[in-house]
Formats: C-alpha cells, structure tokens, sequence
C-alpha cells in the first residue's frame, strides 16, 4: 500500500464512521466519564459535563479536553482496578485505542507500551519514543530513556492520560507522551486490601489507605505479587510502596511523596519456533533475570497567585540500580595454530572451527580481514589475574554470562504557572514553565565464560572471565568483544515550554505553543584503558505546536493540530552506534561516530463527541494521524552473536487511523478501541540483518513503503460487562491483533509473525457492602500466539528455522478477595 492510497483509505473510512456517531446522537448529553465499561460495583454511570485534562507534564488547572487539538485518552483508577492486573502497560494498552503491548523478555512485568508505533520500553537496546511522567516527574530512565512499567505500583494510580501531539512533554514525545497522577488524601478516602492467586505459582496483594483531617490528608499503598512465570526458568517477586502526605489550605497545597520498589524479574527472553514446537514453555538459554531498586523522594505544591494565576512547581531526587545477568550462546574455542602460530590453547577465540584464513591469504599480522571472524580473548579471574586458557573438555559448547550494573542517581525540579486571565475579552488558557533533569550514572560489565548445558540450554560458570587481548596486528575496531566496562556518565536535560489556548470564538479554541529542549551529555572511562568512550555532547532544539478545535455542535467536535518534538541520543546508543564496534546490547559499551538527535513531525485531525444513544449514554472519537521522523535511531544486530548497534536512519513514516467508543445503558456497559497504523522506511539502503535467511553478505535492502517490523498493523480491542444483579457483574474482552514483520525483516521478505485474537473473562460478586470476590480467566481459548518475533544464529544448536518467537501466555485462572472499608 503507497503512502497516497493509504492515506485515502484511511480519510474514506474516517468519513464513514464520522456519519456513524453523529446521526445517532439525536439529543444532548453528558460526556462518559472514564469509568470501567462495567462501572466499579454498582449499576449507575458517573458523568460530568466537563473532562479537564492538564496538557504538561506539572498537573493543576487544567481545560477542557474538547479544547486540546490532539488525541486524549484518560484512563480512571477503576478502569486499572477492572482488570485485577499488577501490570499498568495492561490498561494502559486496553483502553488507548493506537496501543499495543509486546512482551520481548516474556514477562507479563516487564512489557514494552507502544502508542501509534513508538515504544516506551524497559528493555535496554530498544529506541524509545514515548515520554512518560509521574507526578510531573519524568520516568524515562538517564542511560537509556527505558521506561520501567514494574516499578510503578498500579493500585497507586489515581488516573492515566495518553496525548499526542504536544512537544510540551519534553524530549522522547515523539509518538506522545503517558502522564500517571497517583492517589493522595485529597483524592482517595478509605481503607482497601485485597489478596488473589492462581495459575503459575501467583499469589500477591495490596493495601491502600486514605484519608484527611483538618487540611492535612495521607495516602498510603504497599503491593506485593510472587509468579512462578509460566514459561520456565522465569519466576519474579515484586514489593512496592508509595506514600503521599499532604496539606490544602485555602490558596496553597503542598505534598511530600516517598515512593520505593525492589524487583526480581525472571526476563527470559524469545525462544526458537523449533524449540516451542516441543515445549511451549521453553526458553533460550538462560539465566536471563533482572533486579530493580527504585528510592524517590519529592515534593511538589501549588499556590493561587490570584483567582486567575497559579504557580506550581516540583523537585525531587530518584536513585535507581538495576542488574542483569544474561546466559548467551558464544562461538569461543581454543586459538589454532594458524591463527596464533606457537601459542596454541593458551587463548581463546571467536569463530575459530575449522577457520583457514580469508581471501587473500597472509597471516593475521598482514591481513586485517582475520579480524572480521575472530577477536582473540585473554582470561582472568575474580581477582583480575590472568590465567592460560584449558580445555575444559570435549565437546563443550561454550557459552558466556554477561552482567551488567547500572546505578543512576538524578535530581531534578520543575516550576510552572498557569493563567486562565481574559486575553481581548475572550477566554484564554495560558501556561510556562521550565525543567531540569540532572542524573549521574555509573554502568559496569563483565563476561564470564560458560559451559551451555544441550539438554537445558543453561549456561553454567566457569569462574573464568573474558577480556580483548591486545594485540598489536588487529585493528582497534575490531578489539571489542566481551570488553569490560566501567563508564561514568552525567546527562542533563532543560526545558522551557509556552502554551496558550485562546478561544477565538464560543466555539473555536486556536493553541499555539513551543519547547526548548537542551540535553547535555558527559562520558568518562572509568577504567583509564578504554579512551574512546570519553566524549562531550550537546543537543538543543525549539519544538512548535499550533493547533484548532471547533465545536460543530454541542455534541461533536473537531479538531487539527501540528507539532514538532525531539529526542537526544542517550548514553547508551552514543556508545554503541559503530557497525565495525558493535556492542552487547545488555553489556559492553564501545566507541563510535557520533549519532543525530530525532525530530518527529506529528500532523493530525479528528472529530470526538458525547450524548445520547438509545436511551444510553455514549462517548466516541476518531482520529487520523501522521508522524514523519527524521534521523530516526534503529538497533540493528552484528555478525557476532548477541551484539548488536544503533544508527540513524534518514526518515520514517508513522501513519494511521483510530477510533474509540464506550456506551452504557441500563446494566450494560461496553467500549471498543481499533486501529490501523502504516508505519514505513522512507528511504533507500543497506541495514544489517545477519540472522535473516534472506540477507545477503548480511545486509538487507530497504526502500520507501518497507514496513517497519515489530508493529501489527491494526488491532482490535472490545469489552462488555453486564450486571446481572445489583451485586452480580460479569464481563470480558476480546483483544485482535493482525500479523507483524520479524524484527530483523526490515524489507519485509520473509513471512511475517502471525496475527491472533485473545478472549479473557471476568466476573466480580458483592457478598457484603465491604467484601468482595472476584474471579477472572485470560485467554480463554488457550490461543498459541507471540506478540514478538526475530531471527537468530541457527548454527549454534545446529537448528534449521532461523525464526525466533516470545510466545503469549497460556490459558490461566486467578481468584481473589477485597474488602474495602
């Protein structure tokens, strides 16, 4: 599909589904709150006249949503409860209609969110292109803007926002950005436990309380899960804590928030499709697991300057520490003869079975290309003292336990001030504010040699760690596997943003606005061995946003919007953006040439409206969507098993269609969330793909209209729920999704990872006013399906299918408990 017929596919349906809605709403009614399709225990429907929403990234006086010239999607704290999840990505995904999930690492804690085609993600080595903030404080982490979903603990979560088309948000919105507000005194009253358990060894909980007395409120949530993970070798514990003591006065409200987590995440991974066939449940070599520790202190307020200007403003400190230890497969044997002539095994190589030599002969002194296939290892243990390599027996298959720490402390403040003062008699919405984000990071690994188990694929250590050996006749690019790294980094980030929202007219809204963005970067090789990754960046950029909205009736409006927004390369990818360095994405940093910031281009319009349908009450909007990015940063895979490096690549397309409803009449309550994106490369060349069977010499070719794997095409999002008694609610969701390239298939040759469709049901019983229990299946067809696939190195367990899956979990049942007092 070109660029040209996509786009008129997606107007024409646009325009078909706008009819839809419109004729139906014959008389006015209230907008739908964002209640659960269900609502929360009764039978009755809360609805407000007006959903006000705050555009940047500091919450206050907000304006009315019908007045933001972009996409909003706002998910209540009862539509997070409605899905008895510990996972924020599951509403997350439900109810914003362009979302979709991908469990990389088959996790269920540990998922990527992805919003119209780009990630906020807690897996190291994938681009991220969402902003996420808590509290007005941002959750995109130093070293690698990750977003770590697990350390947010949902039952917190007082309300969710999903925008677009707002560069306010800072560097990463380049898709949009996620604002969470989290409970507080003010907000939640009351006391909450509940407990529930089932399939894969799951039990957890939660308690929350909340009150307030004379001006002063407290909150308080502590939640707790252990699962077994029904794919093996993969179980997790997460404890989490987050506190709010607050104090509203007439003019003034200061709070004091103390937030923690500490987290062990069974992180497994994909698993060849040969090896599923066999078990589902199997993995891909392993140990894989993750620890987070996550400690924020901060303390944010407001003052109403006057009754039309308010000044706000936030400053915090966040420390965060997360290892990880990953089982590879390794191509390592002892060094030939012809490779190190009169050493024999006292060394290790990469590639080295039956290796000759390349073409063109001479030795490895006078012949770089050697280098290509092999990096010859030197070995040491714990102390650092270095040891002759010795068989350790035949037959092994070598593996290497890669470890990587990182500990990154940032401090950081925001003020802004907010006026709702007439500007030439008409109402107006104005807001400025500005930012700092400084955080220090200290990132570490090593590799340990290994010894892969066939039979369980786990990679057993040595004691016996790896490091390059210096060898005058390589080349330095080629030094680099399995290089210990000991970087130190500080990033700091500025901003300084304007928005303002004049009504033209009763019916018109005109916003226009801008964001400064200035990202400051500093690394230091902390080992004194390593030069090359010292270096000094800086990256500044003004980010516009203008924008109309137009009430076409009490009951429908329309809106249009453009804006632009950025992201800085991170730590990360600024030390690993070398085809000839690549880097473990998990582990070893490297040198490399310099990488451009992305700047995104949003262009978008829709309709949205409220009323009534049938003697019930219901809420809709459509949207169309195009977001061209230039310079966009892509991880690609190396030659060598595991490593891999990002790079720029001239321009992609993000471009789509959206549409939501919820209706509620009488007992019933249903919504239904779909989306199509056409997400597209946008140039001509050559990106490496070595695991592809259809590469040549490991190189792919890519041309405009190629789609970009790892994004499904549409996807399908439906739930209904009926209360069959006063006390009695059942309900479910069907969730579709189509087909989606392998990563690594960016010219999209090979067959593509197979769509599917999953059903899940629930149902919730009031025994008394106070307690409640509840009980729920998901996939209740016990569908075989995979939300992520990629290519590996077949050679190594000497398989066939090249393909790779992060299977979907099984059927699974869980029963619970609340009370609530």
């Amino acid at each position: 599909m070109t660029a040209q017929t996509s786009w008129r596919a997606i107007a024409a349906a646009l325009g078909i589904c706008a009819t839809l809605p419109a004729a139906a709403l014959l008389t006015s009614g209230p907008a739908l709150a964002q209640e659960p399709p269900a609502g929360a225990g009764g039978g009755t429907v809360q609805l407000d006249t007006v959903e006000v929403v705050a555009t940047t990234p500091l919450s206050g006086t907000g304006i009315d949503a019908d007045k933001v010239p972009g996409a909003v999607t706002s998910i209540s704290s009862e539509q997070f409860d409605r899905l008895f999840s510990f996972s924020t990505t599951d509403a997350l995904f439900q109810y914003t209609p362009s979302a979709s999930t991908t469990d990389v690492q088959g996790n269920a804690f540990f998922q990527d969110f992805r919003y119209r085609g780009f990630a906020a993600s807690p897996l190291q080595g994938t681009p991220q292109g969402i902003a996420v903030y808590q509290n007005g404080i941002r959750l995109n982490e130093a070293f690698g803007d990750t977003v770590n979903w697990d350390l947010i603990p949902e039952v917190a979560i007082n309300r969710a926002e999903v925008f677009s088309n707002n560069p306010a948000f800072g560097l990463n919105a380049l898709g949009g950005a996620v604002s969470l507000q989290m409970k507080n005194g003010f907000t939640y009253h009351g006391f909450e436990g509940s407990l529930q358990g089932g399939s894969f060894g799951q039990i957890g909980g939660s308690i929350q309380y909340g009150g307030e007395k004379d001006g002063f409120g407290v909150y308080i949530a502590v939640d707790a899960v252990h699962d077994d993970g029904w794919r093996l070798h993969s179980p997790s514990d997460l404890a989490r804590f987050y506190s709010d003591l607050g104090w509203k006065g007439d003019k003034a409200e200061v709070h004091i928030i103390a937030s923690a987590a500490s987290n062990h995440l069974g992180v497994v991974g994909p698993t060849p499709v040969e090896l599923l066939n066999v078990d589902y449940a199997s993995v891909y070599t392993w140990p894989q697991t993750t620890n987070n520790d996550m400690g924020l202190l901060a303390l944010n307020g407001r003052y109403d300057l006057t009754d039309t200007w308010q000044l706000q403003g936030n400053v915090y400190a966040r420390k965060f520490s997360q290892s990880h230890v990953d089982g590879n497969d390794a191509d390592l044997g002892a060094c030939s003869n012809t490779w190190n002539p009169g050493v024999g095994n006292t060394k290790m190589c990469l590639e080295d079975d039956q290796f000759s030599g390349p073409a063109g002969g001479g030795t490895p002194a006078t012949n770089p290309a050697y280098a290509a296939f092999r990096s010859q290892m030197v070995l040491y243990d714990q102390s650092g003292n270095t040891i002759p390599f010795t068989a350790l027996g035949d037959n092994q298959l070598y593996g290497v336990i890669n470890r990587t720490w990182t500990d990154t402390t940032t401090y950081g403040g925001s003020v802004q001030a907010t006026s709702t003062d007439k500007l030439i008699g008409h109402d107006n919405y104005f807001v400025v504010g500005g930012s700092v984000d400084y955080s220090t990071v200290n990132f570490r690994s090593n590799t340990e040699l290994g010894i892969t188990n066939t039979n369980t694929l786990q990679v057993v250590g040595t004691g016996i760690y790896l490091r390059n050996q210096p060898d005058y006749s390589l080349p330095d690019q080629y030094q680099v596997y399995y290089l210990p790294v000991d970087l130190n980094a500080t990033s700091t980030y500025y901003g300084l943003y304007a928005t303002d929202a004049f009504d033209l007219t009763d019916r018109a809204t005109l916003t226009v606005g801008a964001r400064l963005n200035i990202a400051q970067i500093s690394m230091q090789d902390a080992t004194g061995t390593s030069p090359q990754l010292n270096g000094d960046y800086t990256f500044a950029r003004i980010n516009p946003l203008a924008g109309l909205t137009y009430k076409l009736s009490p009951e429908m409006t329309a809106y249009a919007g453009y804006s632009e927004s950025n992201r800085a390369p991170t730590p990360l990818e600024l030390n690993c953006a070398d085809p000839n360095r690549p880097c473990l994405l998990e582990n070893s940093l490297v040198a490399d040439p310099p990488l451009e910031q992305v700047v995104s281009h949003t262009y978008e319009a829709g309709l949205r409206g409220a009323g009534k349908l049938l003697g019930g009450d219901v809420s809709w909007k459509l949207g169309i969507y195009r977001v061209d990015s230039d310079n966009d940063i892509i991880a690609l895979a190396s030659q060598q098993t595991g490593y891999g490096y990002y790079t720029n690549v001239p321009a992609t397309r993000r471009q789509g269609f959206e549409a939501g409803v919820q209706y509620a009449t009488g007992p019933w309550r249903f919504y239904a969330n779909y989306a199509f994106i056409d997400a597209t490369y946008q140039f001509t060349g050559l990106l490496a793909s070595p695991n592809n069977p259809l590469a040549v010499d490991g190189e792919i070719l890519v041309t405009p209209g190629d789609h970009i794997p790892g994004i499904p095409a549409q996807t399908l999002k439906l739930g209904l729920d009926y209360m069959v008694t006063p006390k009695w609610k059942v309900g479910g969701d069907i969730i579709a999704v189509s087909s989606q390239y392998y990563v690594g298939d960016d010219a999209n040759q090979n067959p593509m990872l197979p769509g599917y469709w999953v059903a899940n049901i629930r149902t919730t019983y009031q025994v008394t006013d106070t307690i409640q229990v509840f009980g729920l299946v998901n996939n209740l067809f016990n569908a075989r399906y995979a939300t992520y696939g990629t290519f590996f190195d077949t050679g190594y367990l000497g398989l066939s299918n090249a393909q790779m899956q992060s299977p979907g979990q099984p059927l699974s049942a869980y029963a619970g408990v609340k009370a609530t007092f």
